[in-house]
């Protein structure tokens, strides 16, 4: 189930009750600015014992249209690569 900024801000606002609810959102949306701006970059978006997001290269190829059986050209492009910490991976993983 994916986690939206209110409820994070909600979160954060129960255990945080000494910190303005308005600071909460400039922290979150920095956050998240500096996160945009450093994969724009190209580089590497380490948190340490939570997870890493860094960008990959695709190299330009002939792809297959499945419904026309057609080959288009594709570009070369960035994605995202997504790994978690081997400590949450066990959290997640761990049978209870």
């Amino acid at each position: 189930m994916p986690t939206k900024k209110s409820d994070l801000l909600n979160k954060l606002a129960d255990n945080y009750p000494n910190f303005f609810k308005k600071d909460l959102i400039k922290l979150i949306d920095i956050l998240m600015i500096e996160i945009k701006n450093s994969l724009k970059r190209k580089e590497r978006v380490e948190l340490r014992d939570i997870f890493t997001l860094e960008p990959k290269l695709q190299k330009a190829k002939y792809a297959r249209n499945p419904k026309t059986n057609e080959k288009i050209f594709v570009k070369e492009k960035y994605s995202i690569n997504f790994k978690l910490s081997k400590y949450w991976s066990k959290k997640i993983n761990e049978k209870k």
